[in-house]
């Protein structure tokens, strides 16, 4: 059996990673439009560089760690026989460190950066700023957060389309299933017969068949529990 899996700011909020966006609309004070769009970008790249060097630090303080969610999903990925297709809405590295290796980041990576220039793509764990060189072209202020921004087309969605065809089960969790395409998965593996399930600590969208409700860190383990048989 396929499984394929999304998940959402849930999963790492109880990592001590709440979701950039608030109840106001506003990204942690700023409003979207100044700090997530490449127009944004290009007016004032030093507001820009200085809200992700912040959200990066935070990153690598030493205090966030993946908690039993994020480590119960890489533990099905290692025990289980058939496939297991992890898609991540979060922009951390916490489903990386807790082991996951089939691993799709749709919206980008906190810890990398691509220059906007050569598209190259590389691993940062410093302060960019709009004097930082590109090591591929040694153009300068050209690195940005390799961050899918609103009106940029996410990551790996022709792969992820393939995966849903195939999936036998589609679990969603810790996702408000409010923000396209990734809010769509759901409704593209039911049309394919996929079973699907959300594990959430509310229900979102009437597709899902069955769904089990509370925080990510209690309810993933004993699904995967279940479904490992042990």
């Amino acid at each position: 059996m396929n499984i394929v899996i999304l998940t959402g700011a849930g999963v790492s909020a109880e990592s001590g990673l709440q979701t950039f966006r608030g109840a106001d609309g506003l990204w942690e004070g700023h409003r979207v439009e100044d700090v997530a769009t490449p127009d944004a970008f290009g007016r004032n790249p030093e507001l820009v560089q200085r809200f992700y060097n912040e959200r990066r630090a935070r990153l690598l303080d030493g205090t966030v760690h993946p908690n039993p969610a994020h480590l119960a999903l890489a533990r099905l990925e290692r025990e289980y026989p058939g496939q297991v297709l992890l898609i991540t809405q979060n922009i951390d590295d916490l489903h990386d460190r807790a082991g996951s290796k089939n691993l799709l980041h749709l919206h980008g990576e906190l810890l990398k950066c691509r220059c906007v220039v050569c598209a190259h793509t590389g691993e940062v764990r410093t302060d960019l700023t709009a004097r930082s060189i590109c090591p591929e072209c040694d153009s300068t202020g050209t690195l940005r957060p390799d961050i899918v921004w609103f009106g940029e087309m996410p990551y790996h969605l022709d792969e992820i389309s393939a995966a849903l065809q195939r999936a036998d089960l589609f679990v969603s969790i810790g996702t408000s299933g409010s923000v396209y395409p990734a809010a769509g998965f759901v409704a593209m593996a039911a049309r394919n017969q996929a079973s699907t399930l959300e594990l959430n600590l509310e229900a979102t969208s009437r597709e899902f068949r069955d769904r089990r409700m509370g925080p990510a860190s209690e309810v993933v383990p004993l699904w995967v529990a279940e479904v490992l048989g042990k």
